[in-house]
């Protein structure tokens, strides 16, 4: 199931989310150990929308069962590349917890804070530098990627669920819905 398209958000924020464990002892000697795992957060928020705007959002929202189901969302403001990328992008083979995948069929580049996907897994990555031949990514790789994997750079959907069970809206005086929304990527 696909996220609605329209209404469009005013706008978006997206978070990155990796789990640390820090401690710090009485002469501030710091430690720090990653617990593992990495996920997206995007957060959107709408424009005031009309009952007839609102009213298609808001029963795919409710379809969802609070954070039971999950569904295929494409920030429109973020899921394309900014680089000069044209062509079908594959993949030589990398192993789970690879940083740096290579890449063969890309003609132009992708950027950094371009965002990525493999096809057949359902984590998004985030291109760390500039690359065309050799793609760096953070999280590392939290499942391998086999030979000829296509890699979607362009409208990359992210698997969601919403983050929070309980949902809301709001109605001013006008009858306009406020609305702002929270989903979280699941793997």
């Amino acid at each position: 199931m696909a996220f609605p398209t329209t209404p469009k958000p005013r706008s978006i924020r997206v978070r990155s989310i990796t789990p640390n464990l820090v401690s710090e002892t009485h002469s501030l000697k710091r430690q720090v150990r990653q617990r593992g795992g990495h996920r997206w957060l995007i957060e959107a928020t709408y424009p005031p929308m009309t009952r007839a705007q609102f009213a298609p959002l808001w029963a795919f929202i409710i379809a969802q069962k609070g954070q039971y189901s999950t569904f295929s969302y494409t920030p429109a403001e973020v899921s394309d590349s900014t680089g000069t990328a044209t062509g079908t992008l594959t993949t030589s083979a990398a192993s789970v917890g690879a940083s740096s995948v290579t890449v063969s069929g890309l003609t132009g580049t992708l950027k950094a804070g371009d965002f990525v996907k493999f096809s057949g897994h359902d984590k998004v990555y985030m291109l760390t530098a500039d690359g065309s031949s050799s793609l760096a990514i953070e999280p590392p790789l939290t499942s391998a990627v086999s030979s000829s994997e296509t890699v979607i750079y362009n409208a990359v959907p992210f698997t969601m669920a919403l983050a929070d069970d309980q949902q809301e809206t709001g109605m001013d005086i006008n009858q306009m819905h406020s609305f702002e929304l929270s989903v979280v990527e699941v793997l």
